[in-house]
């Protein structure tokens, strides 16, 4: 089920400028009440997706602990629970011939303390998890699409 589909603003932390703030697109399901297609309740129920916008002067990359951090607590979700995955679009480059770098979903797997998620490590996802997660991607942009 998805419980969230909009822009996320974070605010910084550091003083009077409050740097950095940023935002990014964030959509949050609960697979225990929305299945992935094939898949049994994952040990992570709450899947996290998040993608940069272009609005942000800062990338969800650069600031994935603090982000992650403010999810957690803004949505009540057990961090233990989450799994955080980050969506970057394919983007095209040069020119005769144009180069293409492939659009990725990573999980982003983080240390957590009492002051939040630090030390953040990407990673590949599994093939059907991958597939599974593109798929649910999917839904819910077509569902979007048509005003649902």
């Amino acid at each position: 089920m998805l419980l969230h589909d909009g822009i996320y603003r974070w605010e910084g932390f550091g003083g009077k400028l409050r740097l950095p703030r940023g935002c990014c697109r964030l959509r949050i399901w609960d697979l225990r009440r929305r299945r992935l297609p094939g898949e049994a309740v994952p040990l992570r129920p709450i899947l996290v997706l998040v993608a940069d916008v272009p609005e942000s002067p800062l990338s969800v990359r650069s600031c994935a602990g603090h982000v992650a951090t403010g999810i957690a607590r803004d949505f009540g979700i057990d961090p233990q629970r989450m799994l955080f995955v980050e969506h970057v679009p394919a983007r095209r480059y040069g020119r005769d011939p144009e180069r293409l770098i492939p659009e990725e979903f990573l999980a982003v797997d983080f240390t957590w303390t009492e002051g939040g998620a630090i030390g953040p490590r990407w990673r590949t996802l599994p093939p059907p998890l991958e597939g599974a997660i593109r798929r649910l991607a999917a839904t819910a942009e077509d569902a979007e699409d048509a005003g649902l």
